[in-house]
């Protein structure tokens, strides 16, 4: 049987990684961190301690290994380099000697802000030119990873869904205690005013689609970075006004800011939208637009399907 490890599997990545990788028959071992895994056979992992990281994978001999984890509060990155440069690089490190040490694939979830944002609709080929100390970590982890025999690198961006554990408001170690739209949601059923920023674009992800091209990733034969978002170019306004729109809530308490009006340490992309062309053609799959995913997490709530 295929051994999947599946490293930050509490987090809302790994936790649909879980899910889709159960339904395709392999094996998973999941790790956590801050957070207790309720899934089976899950084990405490901090990837900064490089024995416990080799110890891990050499005892699994894992097919595949799929690293979701990092620590990617942009803002918290910018003031607390050395932490963000152990989770973010040094952590990647780890788990690519370990993998190539036990010829094994590793497949990489990176960002879209390794770009600066002044082009958009950028293709696996356009120039890398982060803009802050977050997107710094996350390039230079590409390309420790990339010196691996077998290895993919995912691009997602702004990715979103339902996960449980997010909904405690426990934070992972990741440095965020929920995802956009959960956020959006919760704030909306409370009838409280969001202020969204419609001046920087993005590539909103569903994280069931990531979850199916991060497993179509493993049993991909091809080495590379992919981009793996959802097929959208819209703001954060937009994308609040469509999680509004589609859950039945006022448009009225979606306010339109621009970016200037929030205080933000670390610069952000005014667009980073990715062309999935590549990906979605070596895989096989389509990814979702906004409307789509948002859909489908409308569905969830209704099945109550919001593993």
């Amino acid at each position: 049987m295929r051994t999947l490890l599946v490293i930050g599997a509490t987090g809302l990545v790994g936790s649909k990684v879980w899910i889709a990788a159960k339904e395709r028959g392999y094996r998973i071992v999941g790790t956590h961190n801050a957070r207790t895994s309720p899934l089976p056979q899950s084990q405490k992992l901090d990837i900064t301690d490089t024995d416990a990281t080799h110890k891990l994978v050499a005892a699994l001999k894992p097919t595949a290994i799929i690293n979701t984890a990092a620590l990617h509060n942009v803002d918290y990155c910018e003031t607390h380099r050395q932490e963000a440069s152990m989770v973010n690089v040094e952590g990647a490190a780890n788990l690519a000697n370990a993998a190539s040490e036990t010829n094994c694939r590793l497949v990489h979830l990176s960002t879209d802000y390794v770009f600066d944002g002044k082009k958009g609709h950028y293709d696996e080929l356009d120039t890398l030119n982060p803009l802050h100390y977050y997107a710094w970590t996350k390039l230079e982890a590409e390309k420790i990873v990339a010196r691996i025999p077998s290895y993919a690198v995912a691009r997602p961006s702004v990715i979103y869904g339902w996960n449980k554990l997010e909904s405690t408001g426990i934070p992972s170690s990741s440095g965020k205690t929920v995802n956009f739209a959960m956020f959006v949601l919760d704030r909306l059923e409370k009838g409280e005013t969001i202020k969204a920023v419609r001046d920087q674009y993005s590539s909103p992800t569903f994280a069931d689609n990531l979850a199916e091209a991060l497993i179509g990733l493993v049993e991909s034969p091809e080495n590379g970075v992919f981009h793996t978002a959802g097929r959208s170019c819209v703001s954060r306004y937009e994308f609040a006004m469509k999680i509004a729109d589609v859950f039945g809530y006022s448009s009225g308490l979606v306010e339109p800011v621009l970016s200037t009006d929030f205080k933000q340490l670390a610069e952000r992309p005014k667009n980073s939208c990715l062309d999935v062309n590549k990906a979605e053609k070596t895989l096989g799959i389509r990814f979702l637009t906004v409307e789509e995913g948002v859909r489908k997490m409308k569905i969830q709530t209704v099945v109550r399907d919001v593993a």
